[in-house]
């Protein structure tokens, strides 16, 4: 499955980063390495980009950028049993989340 296909919130482990090589780079030397768990946030209004959780930095990736990037997704169950409860609380200019 591509990340790409997942729907906000949903969580997933990276399995493998597949891009051009400087991109999968700098996916990589950002976080995206096998294993790696994520979770799903949003999606801008027309489906690109995509923002997600990874290991507490918040990520936007392009929508063919994320095509690259193969993950499995996680059940709730899985995901809480590693013990990472994911972003819970947004800050932003002004306001209250």
């Amino acid at each position: 499955m591509k990340l790409s296909e997942l729907k906000a919130g949903e969580r997933a482990e990276v399995t493998a980063v597949a891009a051009e090589p400087a991109i999968r780079r700098r996916l990589m030397d950002l976080g995206l390495v096998r294993g790696t768990e994520l979770e799903v946030l949003r999606f801008a209004p027309l489906g690109d980009p995509i923002e997600i959780n990874c290991k507490g930095l918040l990520l936007t990736l392009r929508r063919n950028e994320a095509e690259g990037i193969a993950v499995n997704k996680l059940e709730a169950a899985e995901a809480t049993q590693n013990g990472w409860p994911g972003l819970r609380r947004r800050h932003r200019f002004g306001k209250r989340a």
